[in-house]
């Protein structure tokens, strides 16, 4: 059973969205030099259909996209959990990061409108790192995912210039 230890609306895990991010636990990929290892423990509370709808209701009038951050340990829940908010919510995005290379093959892409594949490997550093391991697809309109991880090069760069 996927299990969910903290949600929180961030803005820079998916590009042009407001997102709740939901760190979901158990997680099997246990990357070297990992910023989450909290995460590699099964812990949290139960993620459900129910449960995201609990959420929802506190979080709906503020976000445009749900992320599930992880969930490799049980793809197919992660799958179930996007068909749901496909069906129940065609107004939000949904996104999924996952540590695997490949998606899984229980996974339709039908269900998510954005999916990062990679696992964190420490010396090529994360999205923000041109030299990164790690991709971003986003599924345009005729369906087709684009990759766009270069976007967070530009968000590194224009955040320095900010600061």
């Amino acid at each position: 059973m996927l299990k969910y230890v903290e949600t929180g609306i961030v803005f820079q895990e998916i590009p042009d969205e407001v997102t709740l991010s939901v760190n979901l636990s158990n997680c099997p990929c246990r990357c070297p030099g990992c910023h989450s290892q909290y995460l590699w423990e099964d812990s949290g509370q139960p993620l459900t259909p129910h449960s995201i709808e609990t959420l929802l209701k506190k979080y709906a009038p503020y976000i445009t996209c749900m992320c599930f951050m992880g969930g490799d340990a049980e793809p197919a829940a992660v799958n179930m959990l996007a068909r749901h908010l496909y069906h129940s919510h065609p107004e939000l995005k949904v996104a999924w990061y996952s540590g695997r290379t490949r998606l899984p093959v229980v996974i339709c892409k039908t269900y998510f409108d954005y999916i990062k594949v990679g696992p964190y490997i420490k010396h090529l550093g994360g999205l923000k790192k041109p030299t990164t391991n790690q991709r971003i697809y986003k599924k345009g309109p005729d369906g087709i995912f684009v990759d766009i991880t270069p976007r967070f090069w530009r968000m590194d760069t224009e955040a320095k210039r900010i600061y």
